[in-house]
């Protein structure tokens, strides 16, 4: 990373224009920052509200050239960044943050749970798969039953299924695409909890308060935070933290899902390498939120304070929940984010809420 911080009027590249681009982008503006937005769709809601768009494939060499004339640095709003594209913005000259280690890590489910044992993180026991019969041999190893995951990509409960029975590997396998997985002995948690926390160019680490987390269907419907955690748990949280970014030698803002055993020991379940939904609740419950430490970090800006000033309870707004704008805007503790989706499919995130309360 370059050794001054970027001064205002620079520009900030964000691969990736849905809603974390949305309000990345508004987070940058708010510091004098430009953006410059590379996604495949020509009207998309980060587009809308940055100086620039460069409409083509993530990793299509012309729209990442033009790209890299535009930004001073790139970061993304996803994990599934071709690695193409970080390998080519970086031959161009271009800095990107975070850098590709971490878009290799979190990219595969095998090498970020090898990664997180590696750098003192816990996770569940797990087993690799290539195809049915070794599936089938994995849940033997692990006991049944066990989650099954494609390695690569899938989100929101997508690209997953608990095999019950060895015998229903093989099978389970193919429905979840035939693709190389993972296979995860479950974890006796007793809630899913989250921290989100950021590392600047120098080293610099600042921690947010923790969040408690409830999902339906597979996709995030609540956060609670500050949660209510002892000064251990907290303090287990803080150190894999610490542990992960530093292994990574990451800049910017990262989301750590976490399971909270009966004992009150922590495992982490995945790393995020970017802002995540699960820190929405900064936006009205801290000083400095999520967005804005990103920018702050990939720029090489100090960081900001992490404290939390209120309780929030973060919602997410699926499909035509987001109707409802008017009723929710007229709540005097709610705080309304609607991130300019055209279609309100069902279950798709159209906006969230934050409800305050006095901490």
């Amino acid at each position: 990373m370059t050794a001054s911080p970027l001064p205002p009027g620079s520009t900030i590249g964000i691969l990736g224009g849905g809603q974390l681009g949305r309000m990345l982008a508004l987070a940058a503006g708010r510091l004098g920052f430009d953006v410059a937005i590379l996604d495949p769709e020509p009207n998309g809601p980060a587009s809308r509200v940055s100086a620039h768009t460069v409409v083509g494939a993530y990793d299509d060499p012309e729209a990442l050239a033009q790209l890299a004339k535009l930004a001073d640095v790139v970061t993304y709003e996803f994990e599934n960044v071709p690695a193409l594209a970080v390998e080519r913005l970086t031959q161009l000259g271009v800095l990107v943050a975070p850098g590709a280690r971490a878009l290799a890590v979190a990219q595969d489910r095998v090498e970020e749970k090898t990664f997180l044992n590696g750098a003192g993180a816990p996770t569940v026991a797990f087993v690799a798969a290539d195809d049915g019969e070794a599936a089938r041999e994995a849940v033997a190893a692990l006991g049944a039953p066990a989650l099954m995951k494609t390695r690569r990509e899938g989100y929101d409960g997508k690209g997953q299924m608990w095999v019950e029975h060895v015998a229903d590997a093989p099978a389970a396998f193919e429905k979840v695409g035939g693709k190389p997985v993972i296979l995860e002995a479950p974890a006796d948690f007793v809630r899913e909890l989250s921290v989100i926390a950021a590392r600047g160019r120098d080293g610099e680490i600042a921690v947010y308060p923790m969040a408690e987390n409830h999902h339906e269907k597979g996709v995030l419907r609540r956060s609670f935070a500050p949660a209510e955690v002892s000064k251990e748990t907290a303090g287990q949280a803080e150190r894999i933290a610490a542990q992960v970014l530093t292994a990574l030698d990451y800049v910017g803002v990262i989301g750590i899902e976490l399971f909270e055993l009966k004992d009150g020991k922590l495992l982490v379940n995945e790393i995020a390498p970017r802002v995540h939904n699960t820190g929405h609740w900064t936006m009205d419950g801290c000083e400095v939120d999520q967005f804005e430490q990103h920018i702050r970090a990939v720029a090489g800006w100090p960081l900001g304070p992490t404290h939390a000033h209120a309780k929030v309870e973060m919602l997410n707004l699926l499909g035509k929940e987001a109707d409802a704008w008017a009723k929710l805007a007229g709540e005097p503790e709610t705080r309304v984010h609607l991130y300019g989706k055209r279609d309100a499919k069902p279950g798709r995130k159209m906006g969230h809420v934050n409800r305050l309360k006095p901490l």
